[in-house]
């Protein structure tokens, strides 16, 4: 199966989804009306509520929902196949996610911009209202914290663990030597490792290594006990456990992305102040640094400058910390929204770019359409069938809980017209859909030998390799791929970022051979994608923190508002930086001491239980409208996510929840033990405020719908 025809179908199924389904439910259900003031005009205050030119808006709210899931969760969900993730993604985009999205907007907008629990609380009733905020505060430090992991992964680098009793041999024709034998015995000690090495895993695969690589060797461990001469002249390096192999962050992506943030205070001081309402030449001029920015970039690897902006795992936790919170704090029209509408720019451009080349590139699908191997469970990243889990891996690009909050958080309060909510609301989910679309055949289009390398932890390749070979997936040209990619390491990145980046840039590649002929150097050609690649995941992922700290600010405001009814004023300017500040540190928190591993299927869960209380709170709003008629638009989806989220929660805490828990209960493992008690308790406890909120919603339909019978008697 080849790309193109896919993506033009995909295309059409979203231009007839927008033309027709959104517009019904703009005039039937909403009865959108431009005629009434939204709240960004009565309650305008030049911090929070402000009204924006529909175009910044939809570029402020598509930067905002768009984070890790339309990215990462089409990419790992290949372990299922293709077709799968590809059906869910279009189907639940166009019948769930986008219709929450729209919906959800338009409630805020007509309830003064307030949140989702505020509006819970005037469609239900107070419990529900208390029980949903309580929820939708863990669900964004959760969702911050899984958008932050990748976030990390991508700028900050990251260390990957290696085997116990690994080997690497060193080429005979290196004279290679240890800086200091005997330093391991009291500090862990970097080594680097030359090209052409080769690497033996413990089940006796041999892989050689054409780019060079550094090992962080672990104290207490010295070395003169792992190397051995061998016979024919090679140096043998034999690993105890706990060996990691660093890889250095994205000095490139990181400059272009700082460079983000003093062109969008430009260009919000250009729009709002120095030239106010000239929303065209602000745009031009932001968009022009961007790029420039961006291009600038492809020269700081290697530069005197790359110490400044190749950035620590743990620098890089603070510099998105400290980012957060300034962007949050800040009056939105400063930093937050032009700095979502340029990165908008790039964001959709990219896609679009993306979507050009597919079809023009026209790449086959390596992956199968269905992996029957691993389609009943059993694959690296979910330990479960396709029914439940595809739909718990793809969030983002089918159906997200964390919209709800963007709709009901930011956004509302900018609206300047009721008729700008179907092309904000709708429309930008539509892009979302596309973006998972984009990144799912990214990665199906790679051969499955390089897709399984990059995306097996190095410590599990014994475990797998009987299995990929069944598959026809256990060779690869991954070393041919990381010499072209500049000597990255790309073995054993797990977590989808480096494989989409991989998949994109291997597209973009092709599509550009296609149009100047292959005189090119695809070396140097290929190496720019995949840099390129990386900056636009990162600054795709982090437009959504700035967000979503903001509106994780708004909530906490809320609630600490009704013991103090100063912190219910947004613009109060304490209780913004402590309720920012306790916020910010909830999440780089759980950054700092969690994986995507750990953080990513609680992120999973979390999100779509939102996503059906979101949906329960609209269908509560149209019944009590008196729009009953319409309500199983919306329950129909509901009730798809309910069922897959519940049973995907169920397995996991009798399944892989509680094993984890007492294995690392049996083995003194007090981080296993402890990551695994939380993922139960927090899953149990999403599912307990779901119960409680349908059960106070399913209260309020009887009697909406009782005395909608009587007064029809009447």
């Amino acid at each position: 199966m080849h790309a193109m025809p896919l993506m033009l179908g995909v295309l059409a199924c979203l231009a007839v989804a927008y033309r027709y389904y959104s517009a019904f439910l703009a005039a039937r259900v909403l009865a959108l009306d431009d005629s009434r003031t939204t709240p960004a005009h009565t309650l305008y205050d030049g911090q929070n509520y402000h009204p924006t030119h529909r175009w910044v808006l939809f570029g402020h709210h598509f930067a905002a929902i768009s984070g890790a899931g339309p990215l990462i969760g089409p990419v790992l969900a290949i372990q299922f196949g293709y077709l799968p993730g590809l059906i869910w993604i279009v189907v639940g985009v166009c019948l769930a996610g986008a219709v929450q999205d729209m919906l959800v907007l338009g409630a805020s907008v007509r309830r003064g911009g307030r949140s989702l629990a505020e509006i819970a609380r005037i469609e239900i009733n107070r419990t529900a209202g208390a029980t949903a905020s309580i929820a939708i505060l863990f669900v964004v430090i959760i969702a911050l914290s899984g958008l932050g992991v990748v976030v990390v992964k991508a700028l900050g680098g990251e260390q990957i663990k290696l085997a116990a009793d690994t080997k690497i041999r060193i080429p005979s024709t290196t004279a290679w030597k240890p800086a200091d034998p005997e330093a391991s015995a009291t500090l862990p000690q970097r080594l680097s490792i030359p090209g052409e090495s080769e690497l033996e895993f413990p089940n006796g695969d041999v892989l050689k290594r054409s780019e060079g690589f550094t090992l962080i060797w672990p104290a207490g461990k010295p070395l003169e006990q792992a190397l051995v001469n061998e016979p024919n002249g090679k140096t043998a390096l034999t690993l105890p456990a706990g060996v990691l192999q660093s890889v250095p962050g994205s000095s490139w992506g990181t400059f272009t992305i700082a460079c983000t943030i003093p062109i969008a205070l430009l260009v919000g001081l250009y729009m709002y102040r120095l030239r106010k309402g000239r929303v065209f030449e602000a745009s031009l001029l932001g968009a022009a640094a961007t790029i420039a920015a961006t291009v600038i970039g492809n020269w700081i690897p290697g530069s005197a400058w790359e110490s400044w902006f190749s950035l620590s795992r743990g620098e890089t936790i603070w510099a998105i910390a400290i980012y957060g919170f300034v962007a949050s704090v800040l009056p939105v029209w400063l930093l937050l929204c032009p700095r979502d509408y340029l990165s908008s720019f790039l964001k959709i451009g990219t896609i679009g770019l993306l979507v050009g080349s597919v079809i023009l590139a026209n790449p086959k699908l390596e992956a199968p359409a269905v992996n029957e191997i691993f389609a009943g469970g059993g694959g690296p990243y979910f330990n479960g069938a396709i029914f439940p889990f595809c739909f718990i891996c793809i969030m983002c690009g089918a159906i997200s809980g964390f919209h709800a909050l963007v709709s009901s958080g930011t956004t509302p309060k900018m609206i300047s017209s009721e008729g700008d909510i179907r092309m904000i609301g709708y429309g930008a989910m539509l892009i979302e859909g596309l973006v998972g679309v984009v990144a799912l055949i990214a990665a199906a289009a790679l051969p499955q030998g390089d897709y399984w390398a990059i995306n097996i932890d190095l410590t599990r390749v014994a475990q797998y390799a009987e299995v990929l070979e069944k598959m026809g997936a256990d060779s690869d040209n991954l070393g041919e791929i990381e010499r072209q990619v500049g000597g990255e390491a790309l073995r054993g990145r797990t977590g989808g970022a480096v494989t989409l980046a991989v998949g994109m840039s291997r597209i973009f590649t092709d599509a550009t051979r296609r149009v100047f002929g292959d005189g090119l150097d695809v070396d140097g050609i290929i190496k720019y994608w995949y840099h390129f690649a990386i900056m636009f995941e990162a600054l795709f992922i982090l437009t959504t923190i700035d967000t979503g700290t903001r509106i994780a600010r708004f909530l906490l405001q809320e609630a600490w508002g009704k013991f103090d009814a100063r912190f219910e004023r947004t613009n109060w300017w304490f209780g913004t930086i402590v309720s920012t500040a306790v916020v910010v540190a909830a999440w780089g928190g759980l950054i700092a001491t969690g994986s995507i591993e750990t953080i990513w299927p609680m992120f999973g869960i979390a999100n779509q239980l939102l996503a059906a209380i979101a949906l329960c709170v609209v269908t509560t709003m149209i019944i009590n409208a008196g729009k009953a008629k319409y309500a199983w638009l919306i329950l129909l989806p509901m009730a798809f996510v309910i069922t897959t989220t519940t049973t995907a929660s169920y397995q996991l805490v009798t399944g892989k929840f509680k094993t984890d828990f007492i294995d690392g209960w049996a083995t003194d493992n007090f981080t296993k033990c402890l990551t695994s008690g939380l993922n139960i308790f927090f899953t149990l406890f999403m599912l307990i405020c779901l119960i409680i909120i349908l059960g106070n919603a399913l209260g309020t339909w009887i009697e909406a719908l009782r005395r909608a019978k009587h007064r029809d008697l009447k």
